[in-house]
């Protein structure tokens, strides 16, 4: 399987428009309008979302046009674009998604410590080619550094998991 320019651009729009959708959906929630007092809460996300469909369309029309100008000239006898992404990229592409969707489970089941250790881990392992216990040291290091800044220095406190409090990490 390999996708083509149009489909990426297509997918594209789609995607945008529909975050423009979810925008002018939550800015309705909000109220959108203008008070004696100035603008309601969602005035400002309301226009960006009209905006955001607006530039949606143009970049799918634009795509459109141009797929049937591309299917012409191939008519004619020129060459056939180049696909946007074959199938080795589309696999890399499916494995960076897929490890990405596993660090937000893992996140949100065992806290944000574990799933960014995890996460650092395994990129730097398979990704990066460092040995395993070297990727598991930068990983583990990374967790630490991330406790000292946020949770020591700044007072922030992440998310965490089971592990943490018998770890004594409150």
């Amino acid at each position: 399987m390999t996708v083509r320019r149009f489909h990426a651009e297509v997918a594209t729009a789609v995607a945008t428009a529909a975050l423009g959708a979810a925008a002018i959906i939550g800015a309705s929630e909000l109220g959108h309008g203008w008070t004696e007092s100035g603008p309601q809460s969602g005035y400002f996300p309301f226009w960006v979302g009209l905006i955001l469909i607006g530039a949606s369309l143009w970049n799918l029309v634009s795509a459109v046009l141009a797929h049937r100008s591309e299917q012409v000239r191939v008519l004619r006898g020129g060459d056939i674009e180049e696909p946007f992404l074959d199938r080795e990229r589309l696999g890399r592409l499916g494995r960076f998604i897929g490890v990405m969707l596993a660090f937000v489970v893992l996140t949100l089941a065992m806290g944000i410590y574990v799933g960014s250790a995890a996460y650092i881990t395994w990129t730097a392992w398979r990704s990066g080619g460092y040995r395993l216990p070297l990727s598991l040291a930068i990983g583990l290091g990374f967790s630490v550094a991330l406790y000292l800044i946020f949770e020591v220095a700044f007072l922030v406190p992440l998310l965490k998991g089971p592990i943490e409090p018998l770890l004594g990490i409150y």
